[in-house]
């Protein structure tokens, strides 16, 4: 064996145990862009919703290049288009060496959309799940309005607006209720998880305006779901009772009313719904546009005309929604509540009239429906005693209600 002395020995006891020989760095190539924007150290975890004018590639383009975009909106193609992005809805994305892991969107509130890594590529799924739907009830006392009752007893805003939309025909919710009226309803609810999340079919109702009791029953006979009195009679009829679904009246129909701004007294031959600018007027009944535009002291306004001889004008709109010649069905948006013209302040002008003469919007009496037809009435009696004897099983309102079991 060769020795090593002097400096040489010292140098060779201070090398490392293992020598580690470092090739010659080889000719560099050109290669694909890495799908990461960087590469993380180990898994980039981002959660968010969906912003205002959001894009998956705003939402999730700090974890991946536009080509991992590219790559997950087609994977997720077949299934669901990540084009059509909800504001508040939450995602999240994890992203590892190997790029894009795992993708997940809460579409709604029963289907989310997964994307993951198998293999080399990204395999997309949809998860649902079901609603729990429950039969339950609920009644009320009227001391101010439809809402105060349904919050008080307990229940979400959006029942009013559901009993109401079942009793239109023959309530003007802005006007004729009063204190000491009262409703029971059966409706369908429906839960996930446990939780409470939305309502579902309103089966049966009863609203109670002081010596009359309006009762309704869910049946699809012909079609599409409508409700009907016991007897069978359609509650939808060819007029609603008010173009704005909740207001108060300012200005009731009048030969002689003192008009605010000219100052003299003049015939008002309509009815002023008082409501915030903007707020939706809907089309009273079935008709076409035969006026779209601005009108003098009625500022912007639309006029309809109907069946046997009936017209109905909208004044003082802030916005039109159709245009003249169009047809338009009842419960139709034609505009929203304004203040053009001579207006004070914004609210809806609202006239009826009949063969060219104006008539009172609050007593006008429109056609009765047609009744179900005999072919139709034993599948209708059958819906009726059941949806019936769940109304009766709920309590008068101060009272217990009973724990309904739906067949």
């Amino acid at each position: 064996m060769r020795r090593v002395s002097g400096i040489g020995t010292l140098a060779f006891l201070l090398l490392p145990q293992q020598l580690v020989l470092i090739d010659p760095p080889a000719p560099v190539s050109l290669q694909p862009a890495p799908v990461l924007a960087a590469a993380p150290p180990a898994l980039t975890v981002l959660r968010g919703h969906v912003s205002r004018n959001g894009t998956l590639e705003k939402a999730i383009g700090d974890v991946l290049t536009p080509r991992g975009v590219y790559d997950l909106v087609r994977a997720a193609r077949p299934i669901y288009d990540l084009a059509r992005l909800s504001v508040g809805h939450a995602f999240d994305v994890t992203v590892g060496a190997e790029g894009l892991m795992a993708f997940s969107y809460v579409i709604d509130e029963l289907r989310t959309l997964q994307v993951r890594r198998n293999g080399d590529g990204l395999e997309a799924q949809l998860h649902t799940r079901s609603y729990e739907t429950r039969t339950e009830n609920a009644a009320g006392l009227i001391t101010s309005s439809l809402f105060g009752a349904v919050d008080e007893a307990g229940e979400e805003p959006q029942l009013a607006l559901d009993l109401a939309q079942i009793f239109e025909w023959d309530v003007d919710f802005n006007t004729e209720l009063q204190k000491g009226d009262s409703f029971r309803v059966v409706v369908e609810k429906m839960y996930l998880d446990g939780r409470f999340t939305r309502y579902g079919t309103i089966l049966s109702a009863e609203l109670v305006r002081g010596e009359r009791a309006i009762r309704a029953v869910r049946f699809c006979g012909s079609g599409r779901p409508e409700y009907y009195t016991p007897e069978g009679v359609p509650l939808r009829k060819t007029f609603l009772r008010s173009p704005l679904k909740f207001s108060r009246i300012s200005s009731r129909f009048s030969r002689a009313r003192f008009h605010p701004i000219l100052k003299r007294f003049r015939p008002h031959l309509g009815v002023d719904y008082a409501a915030r600018a903007g707020t939706p007027v809907r089309a009273a009944a079935d008709g076409v546009v035969t006026e779209a535009g601005w009108r003098g002291g009625y500022g912007k306004v639309v006029r309809l005309r109907h069946a046997r001889g009936l017209q109905t004008l909208y004044g003082h709109l802030s916005r039109i929604q159709v245009k003249r010649g169009q047809r338009v069905e009842q419960g139709e948006l034609i505009g929203n509540v304004g203040t053009t013209g001579l207006s004070t302040a914004p609210h809806l002008d609202y006239r009826t009239l009949r063969d060219g003469v104006y008539v009172n919007p609050l007593t006008i009496q429109p056609p009765p429906p047609e009744p179900l037809s005999a072919s139709l009435r034993p599948a209708f009696e059958e819906v009726r005693s059941r949806a019936l004897a769940l109304l009766d099983a709920v309590g008068m309102p101060g009272e217990e209600p009973a724990r309904l079991t739906a067949d």
